[in-house]
């Protein structure tokens, strides 16, 4: 039996070649869609922010009540945390322009401070919710 050079529908390696091409474009195409949908979620209305600036928390003192959402936004050009020290909520690494969110659902007083720079330190304190007008 004689082997025909030249066969129209190419050979094995053509096949391959033309199916992981494709492969790579799905998958290049799912990258980049995941990364748009890996977008920052929308901020909630809060009712307090605290902005970072030249290494500190401003204000470095807030008072809210229970129930509050308090938006923090890093205005540094340093990355920074928003971490309790009774590690009760932490924000991880916040970048330039990051922002983060918490609801305060129990009274009390919350220092915290920043895990990259421990010398910047601030406290929120709660207060029982606010009386129904």
């Amino acid at each position: 039996m004689a082997h025909q050079s030249g066969d129209a529908s190419g050979g094995i390696c053509t096949h391959m070649s033309r199916l992981f091409l494709g492969l790579q474009g799905a998958l290049l195409s799912v990258a980049l869609t995941a990364g748009v949908s890996a977008a920052a979620p929308p901020l909630l209305p809060s009712v307090a922010t605290v902005h970072i600036k030249d290494f500190k928390y401003h204000p470095p003192a807030l008072t809210v009540h229970v129930g509050a959402r308090v938006t923090f936004i890093n205005d540094d050009d340093e990355a920074h945390t928003v971490t309790a020290t009774d590690k009760s909520f932490d924000s991880e690494g916040l970048d330039t322009g990051g922002t983060w969110q918490h609801v305060f659902t129990k009274p009390g007083t919350y220092n915290y401070f920043c895990e990259l720079h421990p010398y910047m330190k601030a406290t929120i304190v709660v207060l029982p919710a606010a009386p129904a007008q």
